[in-house]
Order: C-alpha cells, then sequence, then structure tokens
C-alpha cells in the first residue's frame, strides 16, 4: 500500500516537473520575444530622430531659399524700377550716344538671365521642398502607426509575461505546497504501511487458525453428510428444479408494479380498438351509401355485421390482462415457467388477431368500392390507397406481436419449445413490434386526418359524416398515444424482463419444466406457513388429554357459551318485565288504598257509627275489591294479563256474615295460592327443559357443521395428495436413470424438518 502510494506520489511530482520545464521553455521563447520587440522598437525610434534631423535640415534649407528668393525678388523690383528710370531717361536723352543704349541692353539681358536662371532654380526649389515636405509626412504617418502597434504589441506582450510570471510563481508555491503535503502523506502513509504490515501478520496468524478450524469442521460436515444424508437433489437438475428458489420481494414488487402500468395501458388500448371499431360501424353505414336512405352494398352489410362483434374479441384481451395482473402477487415466485395466465392473454390475443385477418379483405374491399364511387376525387382516392395499405400493415403488425407473445408463453407450457438463451431476442422483438405498431398508427393517424378534410369539403358531405371522421379521428388518436406509452413502456423495462423472468433454484440455472414449478409454488407455500408457525408465540400450553376432554364437553355441553348467552338475555328480559310489574302493582296498590280510605271515610259519614268498622281481613278484601276494579278499568290502557281472582268476591256489610265471608275467603284464597305455586314450578320446569333441548340442539348442529367441514378439508387433502402422488410418478419416470435414489427426497420435505410440538401432535 506504501509502495503504491509512493509511485503515485512520485509519478505526481514527475509529471509537475515536466508542466514546470514546459512553462519555463515557453518563458524563455516569450522573453527573447519581447527583447526583439524592444530593440526593434529602439531602432525605430532612433530612425525616426534621424527623420526629424533631416527635416529639420530641410526646413531650414527652405527658410533660407525663402528668405533668398525674397532677397532676389526685391532685387528684381530694384531692376525694374532702375529700368523704368533708365527707359525715362532715355526718352528724354534720346540723344545719348548708342554706347550707353548698347550698354544698359547689355545689361538688361544680363539681368533677364540671371532673373530667369533664379526664378527656375526658385521652381526647383519649391518642387523639392513640396516633394520632401510629402515624403516627410507621409513617412511620418506610417512611422507614427507603426510605434503605435509596436507600442500595443509590446504592452501585450508585456501583460503576457507579467501573467506568466505571477503564474509561474504560483505554480512554483503550488508544487511547494504540494511537495510539503506530500512528505506528510508519504510518512503518514508509511507510518500506516508499518500498522498494516503488523495487521496483516496478526490476519495471517488467525487466517492460518481459521483455516485449520474451518478444515477441521468441514471434514466434521462431510463425515456428518455422508452418514446422514443419503441423497443430494441438487445433483440432478431435475430434482433440483423442485427446490424453492429464494425469495425476491422487491422483484416481485417491481414485477406487479409493471403489471400494473401494462394493465392501465391495455385497458385504455382496449377502449381505444373498441371505439374505433364501432365508429368505422357507423361510417359504413352512412358512407358512401346512407343506409337510412337508400340500401347498402352486401359486401357492406357483412363488413358491418363483422364490426359490431367487435367487442366480444376486445374486451378478453383486457380479461386476460387482469388475470394477469391478479396471479402476481408479493409472495409468488414469477418466471415465464409459474406465469400460465400469459396463456389466456395470448389465446385472447390469437381470436383478436383472428378477428382482424376476418375483417381485412372486407375493410379493403370497402376502401376499393369507396374509389370506385362518383364522389371520389384523385385526391381522395390517393388517401384511401395510402389506407389500404395500412391496414394490411396493422394486421401484420399484431400477427408478429402474437406470434413473439405465443413464444414466451411456450415456457409455462412446453418448456423445450423456447430455450432460456433466447428470451432476451424474444423481449426485443415484441418491443420492436410494439414500435412498429406505434409507427403505423401514426401513418393512420396522419393518412385519415387528410381523408376526412377531402370528405368534409365534398358537397355531398352530411354532418353525420363529419362527426363520424370526427370520432373516428379521436380514436385513431388515442390509440396512436396508447400504442406510443405502451411500447416506450416496454422499452424502458427490457432489462428488467429479461433479468426477472429467467432465474432458478440455488444452484441450478431453470425450472425444468412447468409441473415442476407447480410443484415448487405448492412446496413454496407449505415452507411459508411451516415459518409463520414457528413465528407465533406460544400459549400457555394445555395437557393432550385434558385438551381433548374439554373439547368433546365444549362440543357435546348444553352450557356452550351462545347457550348461556341466549340465557341471560331472556333471564335479563324477564327481571326487566317483573319490575315493570312490580312498579305498576305498587301503583295500583297506592291507588287501592287512597280509594279505601275515602270509602272508609264515606261510611263513616253515612252509617253515622251504626255500622261495625271492617277487621283488617275485610280491608285487605276490600282493598283487593278495589284493586281488582281498578284494573279492569286500566286493561283497555294497560296490557296486564295477571289478575287476581280474589278480587271477584263480593262482600256484604252484615256483621252476622262477616266470620263465614272470611273462611271462605281464606280456603279460596289458599286453593289459588297453591295453583299459583304449582304452575309456576311447572311453568319454570318447562322453561328449563326448552332451554335444555335449545342448547343440545346446538351443539348437536354445531358438530354437524364441524364434521362437515372436518370431512370436506379431509376430501380435499386426499384429492391434493393423490395429484401430488400421481405428479411425482411422473417426475419418477423421468428420472428412470437415477434408479438407485429415492425421489421422494427431492420434494423440499427435507428442506422443512418438523419441530418437537409437531412430532408430539402426530403421535398424538
Amino acid at each position: 500500500m506504501a509502495a503504491a502510494a509512493g509511485a503515485e506520489l512520485q509519478g505526481k511530482y514527475q509529471k509537475l516537473a515536466q508542466e514546470y520545464s514546459k512553462l519555463r521553455a515557453q518563458n524563455q521563447v516569450l522573453k527573447k520575444g519581447v527583447v526583439d520587440e524592444q530593440a526593434n522598437s529602439a531602432s525605430l525610434k532612433e530612425q525616426l530622430k534621424m527623420k526629424d534631423q533631416s527635416l529639420r535640415k530641410l526646413q531650414q534649407e527652405m527658410d533660407s531659399l525663402t528668405f533668398r528668393n525674397q532677397q532676389l525678388a526685391k532685387r528684381v523690383e530694384l531692376l525694374q524700377d532702375e529700368l523704368a528710370l533708365s527707359e525715362a531717361r532715355g526718352k528724354k536723352n534720346k540723344k545719348s550716344g548708342d554706347s550707353s543704349c548698347q550698354l544698359s541692353q547689355e545689361q538688361k539681358s544680363v539681368f533677364d538671365e540671371d532673373l530667369q536662371k533664379k526664378i527656375e532654380e526658385n521652381e526647383r526649389l519649391h518642387i523639392q521642398f513640396f516633394e520632401a515636405d510629402e515624403q516627410h509626412k507621409r513617412l511620418e504617418a506610417e512611422l507614427k502607426n507603426r510605434l503605435e502597434v509596436l507600442e500595443t504589441d509590446a504592452a501585450q506582450h508585456q501583460a503576457v509575461v507579467d501573467s506568466l510570471t505571477r503564474k509561474y510563481i504560483d505554480t512554483i508555491e503550488k508544487l511547494q505546497n504540494d511537495k510539503t503535503n506530500l512528505e506528510i502523506k508519504s510518512q503518514t502513509l508509511e507510518r500506516e504501511a508499518k500498522e498494516c504490515r503488523f495487521q496483516a501478520e496478526e490476519c495471517q496468524q488467525q487466517l492460518k487458525s481459521l483455516h485449520a478450524d474451518l478444515g477441521r469442521r468441514l471434514d466434521d460436515s462431510l463425515c456428518i453428510i455422508n452418514e446422514k444424508v443419503p441423497f443430494n437433489d441438487t445433483r440432478c437438475s431435475q430434482y433440483n428444479a423442485l427446490n424453492v428458489p429464494l425469495h425476491n420481494r422487491r422483484c416481485q414488487l417491481k414485477l406487479r408494479d409493471i403489471a400494473g402500468q401494462a394493465l392501465a395501458f391495455v385497458q385504455d388500448l382496449v377502449t381505444a380498438l373498441l371505439n374505433f371499431h364501432t365508429y368505422m360501424e357507423q361510417r359504413v353505414q352512412i358512407f358512401p351509401i346512407d343506409s337510412a336512405t337508400d340500401t347498402i352494398s352486401p359486401l357492406n352489410q357483412k363488413f358491418s355485421q363483422y364490426l359490431h362483434e367487435n367487442a366480444s374479441y376486445v374486451r378478453p384481451l383486457e380479461e386476460g390482462m387482469l388475470h394477469l395482473f391478479e396471479s402476481i402477487t408479493e409472495d409468488t415466485v414469477t418466471v415465464l415457467e409459474t406465469t400460465v395466465k400469459l396463456k389466456v392473454f395470448s389465446e385472447h390475443l390469437t381470436f383478436y388477431t383472428c378477428f382482424l385477418r376476418k375483417i381485412l379483405p372486407y375493410q379493403l374491399k370497402s376502401l376499393e368500392e369507396e374509389c370506385e364511387s362518383s364522389l371520389c376525387t384523385a385526391a381522395l382516392r390517393a388517401r384511401n390507397l395510402e389506407l389500404h395499405s395500412d391496414m394490411k400493415k396493422i394486421t401484420a403488425v399484431f400477427e408478429k406481436l402474437h406470434v413473439y407473445i405465443s413464444l414466451i408463453v411456450l415456457p409455462s407450457i412446453k418448456p423445450e419449445g423456447l430455450l432460456r438463451t433466447n428470451y432476451s431476442s424474444v423481449f426485443t422483438h415484441i418491443a420492436a413490434g410494439l414500435h412498429g405498431f406505434h409507427n403505423v398508427m401514426k401513418e393512420i393517424s396522419k393518412h385519415y386526418s387528410q381523408k376526412a378534410a377531402l370528405e368534409h369539403e365534398l358537397p355531398t358531405a352530411t354532418q353525420k359524416l363529419i362527426t363520424t371522421n370526427d370520432c373516428i379521428l379521436s380514436s385513431v388518436v388515442a390509440l396512436t398515444n396508447g400504442a406510443g406509452k405502451i411500447a416506450s413502456f416496454f422499452s424502458n423495462n427490457l432489462d428488467h424482463f429479461t433479468a426477472s423472468l429467467s432465474y432458478g433454484p440455488k444452484g441450478g440455472t431453470e425450472f425444468i419444466s412447468p409441473l415442476s414449478a407447480e410443484c415448487m409454488l405448492q412446496y413454496k407455500k407449505k415452507a411459508v406457513a411451516y415459518m409463520k408457525s414457528l413465528k407465533k408465540p406460544y400459549s400457555d400450553s394445555v395437557p393432550y388429554e385434558e385438551a381433548l376432554a374439554n373439547r368433546r364437553v365444549l362440543l357435546s355441553s348444553t352450557e356452550s357459551r351462545e347457550g348461556l348467552a341466549q340465557q341471560v338475555q331472556q333471564s335479563l328480559e324477564k327481571i326487566a318485565k317483573l319490575e315493570q310489574e312490580k312498579e305498576h302493582w305498587m301503583l295500583e296498590a297506592q291507588l287501592a288504598k287512597i280509594k279505601l280510605e275515602k270509602e272508609n271515610q264515606k261510611l263513616k259519614s253515612s252509617l253515622s257509627g251504626q255500622l261495625i268498622e271492617p277487621m283488617p281481613e275485610n280491608s285487605v278484601l276490600l282493598n283487593a275489591a278495589e284493586r281488582e276494579k281498578e284494573v279492569s278499568i286500566k286493561t283497555s290502557r294497560e296490557p296486564v294479563k295477571k289478575m287476581s281472582l280474589i278480587g271477584m268476591l263480593t262482600m256484604t256489610t252484615d256483621s252476622k256474615e262477616a266470620p263465614e265471608a272470611k273462611s271462605r275467603e281464606d280456603l279460596i284464597k289458599n286453593h289459588y295460592m297453591a295453583r299459583i305455586v304449582e304452575l309456576t314450578s311447572l311453568l319454570q320446569l318447562a322453561d328449563s327443559k326448552s332451554v335444555h333441548f335449545h342448547a343440545e340442539c346446538r351443539a348437536l348442529a354445531k358438530r354437524l357443521s364441524l364434521a362437515e367441514k372436518s370431512k370436506e378439508s379431509l376430501v380435499e387433502e386426499m384429492k391434493l395428495a393423490s395429484q401430488s402422488i400421481s405428479r411425482l410418478q411422473a417426475s419418477e419416470m423421468l428420472a428412470k436413470q437415477f434408479d438407485g435414489h429415492t425421489p421422494w427426497d427431492s420434494c423440499g420435505w427435507k428442506n422443512i424438518k418438523p419441530s418437537g410440538n409437531s412430532r408430539k401432535n402426530k403421535s398424538r
């Protein structure tokens, strides 16, 4: 580790050194260029100085020539004045001699020649001065421009030199800091390397001890396996396929989510297909001939009849996808071998493909009939021909999808029909077919929109035709959108389909057959149930014999929970009713007592002390009589049916007949009281017997229902056991080459070991 860190540090340092040397070489080149430019600028400045000096010299010469020219001009003027004076004197002195005239003529000619020479020289000097001035100005402008360019270049080069200098300084400081950091890091890495060497030595010692321990444990395990495990089912692919693979809950949830999305897309697609076929049927009925005004052709009649049956072919697609979605749960193992519901969807797709093949000739003939109609223009005929080709393509696309979906169904019904290595290519072809379906629908949408626009421009286009065309266009657009969504959805999940639908048991590569996959799912359910039973907390156990006795008592006892609850409810109702009657009779007694007191007061006042006051028994009898009278009055208002017969006796005020009446009243009272007690006991006995018989009947009915349920469960288990036996016999026939082994160990039972409690229950 330290060596690797040192090598990395050395390589980084070398790289930085190479960059530094490269930048240094570039700095030297830039310095040389700046020096050259500075020398060039100095030489140009010298040339500029020399040109200024020559310019000043020429300026001085120009000034001197100008002064000389002015002198000559003054002299010429003077000579001209003298000439004028001489001519004037010559006129006055014409008589002077010829010698003076000749002399003046010679002087004039000399002066003229001298003046002509001076004029020519002055003109030549003017020309030279003008040319020198122009050349000086041009050269000065060029030198100024060049000087500005050179100063600009010098400033730029100086800025580059300054930036490079700063950059080199920063780089040098950074490299020095990196160097110090790397030195510190190298020191720490060396310390860590020493510690790692010490730890590696310790780990080596631990590895040796662990290797020795694991070797000893491996020998012990091999001895135990050789002695206790006579059969290893993972060596045979047929037997290994029956083992339960590892449960991938995340994968199952992802597949269920994908199946839910696919179900939603298929539902949208089914709705769009239903609308498309239905509106096509309406269109056939109204164009090119409206069935409401005239008879349409037999071809269109047959085509309309077939289109009317579209729901029976399209709806099952949604149902098949719904069954497939419901079969994918969190607890199952979803692979192509176990997805048996995919076959149902494939069959429904087959029926719909046959339906498309059946209506295709009629659809094509209907388009040809529209082309032959007198209302069809050339542009409309071209659109019909394009739709003619599109309808063939859409049928071909569905046939292609049906073929590939039938291929992915094969692993669940006939595994040798599709190799596992071809799964990815089949899924890829399905994705390509869905994209082709989307492209064809886009073409149909474009061509049909053009066709509808042309038909709307026809003079015979009705509102019904325009509305139907708009509906067909909306259904075609919905079909296009649905096809695009399902194509992109399948392409996005293509890798997941390929990876998640092809795994198998541990140690193997695949499920041998759908039968082994089905057996594996049954073993998985049993293993899950067993694990759940192990996770349940154990309650306070009861001895087995006592539990059986309690169960028999519970099933056959008349004091079952429901019976006792009913008895308690009935008792509460009776108690409430008796409480109501008690309150009623207490009120009646109070009213009778008040009336009795009033009657006694009336009797006392009327008899004025002649009558003997009644005895207490008579008062009781009168109280009872009054009470019975009140009861008879209130029977119309209150539902009271129990009445005492004692109150029916009449009483006289004769004092002589009082003892006889008292004795007769006592006899009657005792008789009826005894009768009431007897009837009450008989009623209670009858109630108890009825409750007892009712509870017995409920217990017998409950036992009968439990017996029926146990009988049904036993019959179901017997059927499952017979099916498992037949399947295992079939798998045993497939594995005849392993006659030396017993096939019953490969069913997964050895992976589920019963606990001690289950053994006890089995023995019981």
